[in-house]
């Protein structure tokens, strides 16, 4: 590795030479934000797809495998006639403990590539996050942080962390089984999807749908911080992009990467034009005002009314608990730190994808009304 991110030492494993063959892919997490665009750019260059989830679907290009990335039989048996080429991991799964967060995530990364152990495997790249430098949910943002912006070289927190285990657990399979790595380290995604935990593109839309319908203020949840400071984000497209990239690009083997759009912004001048995208009226946009407020507090009392707007207006999901994250956007906007990613790294290594924030949520919101997920 030209950098060395880790505590302990990273494996050096060689890059496969890609062969005549057609290349496979498997997503894994294939109905999530990240998932969703990987299997969009992959069948669109023309990859054979295999997508793994817990309710999968087969489309043309891409066909679906079930199976529980928590049991390892499961796995072996849903994927003992597959050959895929490339694994894309996608996926988590949330605990309430950083310790069980350890043992789960990182036993599904474990047990997934332990059931490709027949597969002629070239690539495999995970996506992880910004809490590698942050710190995991019970640490959040605390003791010694790294300067921004992140840089990948950064050393491990001391603390545990799932990501942490997640990695380790890909270096020891890619140095078992022979085949490269990469890990990309994502800021707040924003894409398509629904049913997902974390999903700030789809819950602002909501919660500018209900402050519509209901004549309320549509208000910044977060803190004084995310408010004035400035941060990045990261469109699950571009991640994307960089994961395949990544993934048959010589240079992009065997190395850990950050992935944010490539703009910065504050959201005192992102807010009001996400309102205007979002077709609230200029009067009812409401800042920061001395204390952070809650998506999770403002909008309980008004959630049961979704049905109803859902009906009014022919949505396709009436459940709102499918669509919006509060919890997740208010940690997100609730930071009291300055959240900004370098992406040196991958530009100079030859990944340039860009995406501009404010296009990105833009062309969400225009997809979600497509969709009937939103009026």
């Amino acid at each position: 590795m030209s950098e060395t991110t880790e505590n302990a030492s990273s494996p050096t494993t060689s890059t496969p030479t890609p062969g005549p063959e057609r290349r496979t892919a498997l997503v894994v997490g294939a109905s999530g934000i990240t998932g969703s665009a990987l299997v969009e750019q992959l069948t669109a260059a023309d990859w054979d797809v295999l997508a793994l989830s817990r309710r999968p679907a087969s489309t043309p290009g891409v066909r679906g495998i079930a199976a529980d990335l928590r049991d390892p039989e499961s796995l072996r048996a849903a994927l003992a006639g597959q050959a895929p080429t490339h694994v894309f991991f996608t996926a988590w799964q949330r605990m309430p403990t950083e310790a069980e967060n350890i043992a789960v995530n990182g036993a599904m990364v474990r047990d997934l590539l332990a059931a490709l152990d027949h597969a002629p495997l070239q690539h495999a790249a995970l996506v992880t996050g910004l809490k590698h430098y942050l710190g995991p949910f019970e640490a959040y943002g605390q003791g010694t942080m790294p300067e921004t912006p992140f840089h990948e070289e950064e050393p491990r927190h001391e603390t545990p962390n799932f990501y942490y285990a997640q990695e380790d657990e890909l270096f020891a399979a890619a140095a078992r089984q022979g085949f490269s790595w990469s890990v990309h380290r994502s800021h707040t995604v924003i894409g398509h999807a629904v049913g997902n935990a974390m999903n700030i593109g789809l819950t602002l839309a909501v919660q500018a749908t209900l402050a519509k319908e209901l004549d309320l203020p549509f208000v910044f949840p977060g803190s004084e911080t995310q408010w004035n400071g400035l941060t990045d984000m990261t469109d699950a497209g571009v991640l994307a992009e960089q994961m395949i990239w990544a993934s048959t690009d010589p240079a992009g083997a065997n190395e850990p990467f950050n992935i944010v759009n490539g703009d910065v912004f504050r959201w005192r001048w992102m807010w009001p034009r996400l309102a205007a995208h979002l077709g609230v009226p200029a009067d009812r946009v409401v800042g920061y005002a001395g204390e952070p407020r809650p998506l999770e507090q403002q909008m309980a009392e008004h959630e049961a009314v979704w049905p109803g707007i859902a009906a009014k207006h022919g949505l396709a999901e009436s459940d709102i608990t499918r669509l919006a994250s509060w919890w997740h956007t208010d940690a997100d906007l609730g930071r009291d730190l300055e959240v900004v990613t370098d992406m040196g790294k991958s530009r100079a290594a030859g990944f340039t994808g860009y995406r501009r924030t404010e296009q990105a949520f833009a062309d969400l919101f225009a997809r979600y009304r497509a969709d009937r997920l939103i009026p």
